[in-house]
């Protein structure tokens, strides 16, 4: 025999249905289908992005993230793993996109089906109790008989049948009332918006898939030839082939670039203008461009963008024996953390007579020294152009076929320089002065040259996208700024009844009942004078 209690738990117990694999796969579609889900990623896609603003991305600048990970040791390397500086080409802001694109379609077809389906249905009739209505508004539209009645609300039927139609409702009318509805657009336009940035989003896809990124320092004076070997950095869409590079060449003609020095706190020493002078070919024609931020210029189909600049101390160094081993502007990468624009850079001399030799600096555009003694630099123009580096000899590693950063320089094999005392050398120098080295060289600081970094890129599907950015701008107009309305008219037996329900916000909805009621109040210049009859 089973006692009272055990009747009581077994009565309680509640047994839940296993969903299995396909009910579990059915739920997760339709959670990721779902609007809040799409906004929700939407969210994430955005919040994912930031660190490609915030740190240096090697399809961008490739000097910029090699320094970074020098200066942060474990802690870049950390990131790098993440890979944070390959923000936008990495697994997971790519399964981000992807998940987005899919809860974008699952999303927009079956409200595609509603939509279409809605659209072509009548206006729902109008309900028996039109009062509860958020607008609503009563009057008395004729007097007399029951034929002068019947007449005066047919009339007054026709005469708001066609100034709902003239306001662009959808009309369904019945024998004694009329229901009519608009705003349709609304639903329209945030369809229109989704499909476009579906759209927006393939179109990104396609473009990374047949066309190209590259990255180039150049130097004032110094001309590139659109080649794949010119380039210092390239990345190709999978499907773009780079025989097909268009041809032209770019040539920095000079570059400008000025700071505030009148400004008082933090805004001192702010950049207020970059501006380039660019001389490209194209079939043997040249034409000047003025190249500046968010103002990129387009030659032959490609667009050329400016990203970065800096400057480029023309250096002179002689090895023992007197001789030029190396000669010309070299690049220094600016501090992006020094507003002084002080700049770290490499000098690597594989030919010099008995030993190879390589040089370690910092550039101070506005050289002078803090309150602890130190060089600093005061201002990001060239006011004060000063030299600091110390020198090594030894194997640069260049012949061991391994690939090197020109930013950076691998002492592990090499031995630090020392002056006359044996402490290690420091080489300052300023425009135009020389220092000697302890093997009989020396180094010259002859000048120095503003050098921009520019990304140029194809993309075939520009004109897709700026279609695809209007798009989503009209879908959104209409979605936020078109009213979505029901009206009902009812007339019987003289008494008119308007009411109208809006489908979420509408503040105007009773302004348009009253708006309504004074039209069909005009139809009947008789009627009403005094107003005693209309009620709200």
């Amino acid at each position: 025999m089973v006692n009272q209690g055990e009747k009581t738990s077994s009565k309680s117990t509640v047994t839940h249905p296993q969903l299995g694999f396909l009910g579990m796969c059915r739920w997760a579609w339709t959670q990721l289908t779902t609007m809040r889900v799409a906004l929700i990623l939407l969210l994430v896609l955005a919040l994912a992005s930031i660190p490609g603003s915030l740190l240096p991305q090697r399809i961008q600048d490739p000097g910029r993230v090699n320094t970074f990970l020098e200066n942060n040791g474990a802690w870049g390397q950390f990131l790098d793993t993440l890979q944070m500086f390959d923000v936008y080409s990495s697994v997971w802001f790519s399964s981000i996109y992807l998940l987005l694109m899919i809860s974008l379609v699952g999303c927009i077809i079956p409200r595609t089906k509603q939509h279409w389906k809605a659209m072509r249905s009548s206006p729902p009739k109008a309900p028996r109790r039109l009062s509860r209505m958020p607008g609503y508004a009563s009057f008395s539209s004729a007097q007399g008989d029951a034929e002068t009645r019947e007449d005066a609300d047919v009339a007054l039927l026709d005469a708001a049948e066609a100034r709902l139609k003239k306001s662009g409702y959808r009309i369904n009318r019945q024998s004694d009332h009329i229901a009519a509805e608009r705003g349709y657009l609304r639903e329209t336009g945030n369809l229109v918006f989704h499909v476009a940035l579906l759209m927006a989003t393939l179109t990104m896809a396609i473009g990374s898939l047949f066309g190209y990124e590259g990255q180039r320092i150049l130097v004032e004076g110094e001309t590139f030839s659109n080649s794949l070997v010119s380039y210092d950095s390239f990345d190709p869409g999978t499907y773009y082939d780079a025989d097909n590079l268009p041809d032209f060449r770019l040539k920095l003609d000079s570059f400008t670039s000025t700071f505030d020095d009148q400004a008082a706190g933090n805004q001192f020493g702010q950049p207020r203008s970059f501006f380039g002078k660019v001389t490209a070919t194209v079939d043997g024609e040249n034409e000047s461009f003025d190249l500046k931020v968010n103002e990129p210029v387009r030659v032959n189909g490609v667009g050329v963008y400016l990203t970065g600049n800096g400057y480029a101390p023309e250096v002179t160094i002689r090895d023992s024996t007197g001789k030029i081993v190396q000669s010309g502007p070299q690049v220094f990468i600016p501090n992006g953390r020094d507003p002084g624009y002080s700049s770290e850079g490499v000098i690597k001399v594989p030919d010099a007579a008995g030993t190879q030799m390589g040089f370690v600096g910092i550039f101070l555009p506005t050289a002078a020294k803090n309150e602890d003694g130190e060089m600093i630099s005061s201002f990001a123009e060239l006011r004060n152009p000063y030299l600091v580096m110390s020198g090594y000899t030894g194997d640069l590693g260049l012949d061991s076929g391994e690939p090197q950063s020109v930013y950076s320089l691998d002492a592990e094999n090499m031995t630090e320089m020392t002056d006359a005392d044996g402490d290690p050398l420091v080489i300052e120098v300023g425009v135009g002065e020389t220092q000697k080295l302890p093997n009989g060289g020396s180094v010259t600081f002859d000048g120095v040259k503003r050098f921009i970094a520019v990304d140029i890129s194809q993309d075939p599907t520009q004109a897709l996208m700026l279609v695809s950015a209007i798009l989503i701008l009209a879908g959104l107009g209409l979605s936020l700024f078109v009213p979505r309305r029901r009206v009902w008219v009812r007339v019987r037996n003289g008494d008119a009844e308007v009411a109208a329900l809006a489908r979420g916000e509408d503040p105007m909805v009773e302004r348009a009942v009253d708006a309504l009621v004074k039209d069909l109040r005009d139809q009947e210049p008789d009627e009403g004078e005094n107003g005693d009859d209309y009620e709200r």
